[in-house]
């Protein structure tokens, strides 16, 4: 009973959270302030009460437009509070309280950060890669996570920085090849740092567990997208949000995944 409570109650301040993450979204690429500036319609400037900040509430109640001017709201507001508030409840209800679940909603609200910035700007900005890299490293003081993997001697601080270190040879080698052979970026020199990140929060060796499925995942979305001609061969297609997913499945069940491939391999 106490972990649906917890469960509830995390999800209804994940709305919070998530309307606080859209005003990071739709400021940090342009470099504005998210605490200075009061919320206002970015078609208008008119500023926004109280009762239109209410969270999924405020949507609804204005089916999506401004109160003022009657432009649309991006559907990507909503999607966000909920998909916030859902991922607060469901971490809270698979973990329950504690340190660890404390952790990982930070990483989340991180990695969710970074999936849609790089979804809707094909960037992957350094106001939120540098202090969650510094973050991560603090952490890996107070929780072991995901990393400490019972074959491997390295656990905590020790398997951050393994997994900080692999994780961005790993980015930074397809990023070099593709410069020195095809003379353009394969990559943006932000999932350089995004794989160092991703190996900071996961740890060695399951960094490579989050990779490859980043890898595998974007490989696959851009077969599809090619084949159904949503894309071109010249589109960019952004690979930040399926590193980003790839890290909190890790998070989640990525020693289960670890001992399942070295199960298979053995």
């Amino acid at each position: 009973m106490t972990t649906v409570l917890a469960a509830i109650g995390l999800a209804v301040a994940g709305l919070a959270v998530g309307s606080f993450l859209n005003v990071c979204i739709d400021r940090l690429p342009a470099g504005r302030s998210i605490i200075r500036l009061r919320s206002h319609c970015d078609s208008c400037g008119q500023p926004l009460q109280g009762k239109d900040l209410i969270p999924v509430f405020s949507y609804l109640r204005l089916r999506g437009r401004c109160c003022h001017c009657g432009v649309r709201i991006p559907r990507r507001i909503l999607l966000v509070e909920l998909g916030t508030a859902l991922m607060f409840g469901l971490l809270a209800w698979h973990l329950g309280l504690g340190l660890e679940l404390a952790i990982v909603l930070i990483y989340g609200c991180i990695f969710l950060l970074i999936f849609v910035i790089d979804l809707e700007r094909q960037l992957v900005l350094d106001v939120v890669l540098y202090p969650a890299l510094a973050l991560a490293f603090i952490f890996s003081f107070f929780w072991f996570g995901a990393g400490d993997y019972p074959h491997w001697p390295a656990a905590g601080v020790l398997s951050a920085l393994l997994g900080g270190a692999a994780g961005l040879v790993f980015m930074i080698i397809p990023y070099v090849i593709a410069r020195m052979f095809y003379g353009r970026e394969g990559m943006g020199e932000g999932d350089i740092y995004l794989g160092a990140l991703i190996g900071l929060v996961t740890g060695f060796p399951l960094v490579l567990v989050a990779l490859i499925i980043g890898v595998l995942g974007g490989g696959l979305a851009a077969v599809c997208l090619l084949a159904l001609r949503v894309k071109g061969r010249r589109d960019p297609i952004p690979f930040g949000p399926f590193l980003a997913a790839a890290a909190m499945v890790t998070l989640i069940w990525g020693l289960p995944i670890l001992d399942w491939y070295t199960g298979l391999m053995a």
